[in-house]
């Protein structure tokens, strides 16, 4: 079983105003609601591809609530852990050329609630896969992963992390099978500049030798670089198509890469999988269908866009 943990989940409400003015009354021309966070996202784009999964977490008030029966429609099992203090986010992305975003705070988390949780993570069995994604609400201490980690180090558990800054960085120490950063994330948590896929190597093999079993590091319009734990360096080339938002694209690599890596046991297939199932959604409005998933699977020449070494 694959379970997900999503701390700050979120409704997403994207609105369309092609000619957005500050202090004026604006009219949308296109409204989306979704539920969001990054491992909510990632149950999204697995239980498109088929495969069960588990989406853990904490929800708070009537957003909460909803966030719940949106997943619940979309046949996602659900065991979220209900706080009693606040609601959860509500983020606002106003599409008008660029996109600007309005992110919510999401709920105060008391430890009775952080108990709760590591309660439901010890159901989880030996061969599971758990992933851990995004960012935390207020009242939870930002070494919550390297924490959920450390509680469960004796289990033979899959563990991926995509987060950012010390909640990713404290984390290498109990060696997680796939971590995720991005670019700029990469270079942020170092403090240095990334610009060339050799840089993202080097820094990515730093971050191995902290303890990261593999690294995927997702660049956007130029692709992803896998340094894999058997040594191995993939770098793929995205597939071509019209991009309507890059939201959760990098939460579907994720997403991909773990169901190519379980349905075959190879990183090349598993990187492969990660990069056009990214791609779809990012062609998409909101987490890519099953279809479309397939269709660009389909068309991506692995040979002629994934280089090795």
């Amino acid at each position: 079983m694959i379970y997900t943990v999503t701390l700050n989940p979120s409704l997403d409400y994207i609105v369309d105003v092609p000619l957005f003015q500050s202090g004026s009354v604006n009219r949308t021309e296109g409204e989306i609601l979704n539920p969001g966070g990054k491992g909510i996202n990632v149950s999204l784009l697995l239980s498109q591809l088929g495969i069960e999964n588990t989406a853990l977490g904490i929800s708070a008030g009537f957003t909460g609530r909803e966030i719940i029966r949106m997943l619940d429609s979309c046949g996602i099992r659900t065991d979220f852990i209900d706080a009693a203090c606040g609601i959860s986010r509500i983020n606002v992305k106003i599409r008008s050329g660029d996109v600007s975003e309005i992110n919510g705070q999401g709920p105060k988390v008391s430890d009775e609630d952080v108990a709760e949780l590591y309660k439901r993570l010890d159901k989880m069995q030996n061969g599971d896969v758990l992933v851990l994604a995004g960012s935390i609400p207020e009242g939870m201490p930002n070494s919550i992963y390297m924490d959920i980690m450390k509680h469960l180090e004796n289990r033979q558990l899959l563990i991926a992390v995509d987060a950012t800054q010390n909640l990713l960085l404290n984390v290498l120490r109990y060696k997680p099978f796939l971590i995720k950063p991005n670019i700029h994330e990469l270079a942020e948590m170092l403090g240095v500049t990334v610009e060339t896929k050799e840089e993202v190597v080097k820094y990515a093999r730093e971050l191995q030798s902290r303890g990261a079993r593999n690294v995927l590091v997702s660049m956007g319009s130029g692709g992803a670089v896998l340094v894999s734990e058997n040594g191995d360096i993939m770098k793929a080339v995205p597939p071509t198509g019209k991009v309507l938002s890059a939201v959760g694209s990098g939460d579907s690599m994720v997403a991909g890469f773990l169901a190519g890596y379980i349905w075959t046991g190879s990183y090349a297939e598993a990187l492969r999988t990660g990069i056009c199932a990214g791609s779809a959604t990012a062609f998409s409005d909101g987490i890519a269908n099953r279809k479309l998933i397939e269709e660009v699977l389909a068309s991506y020449d692995f040979n002629e866009n994934m280089q090795e070494g």
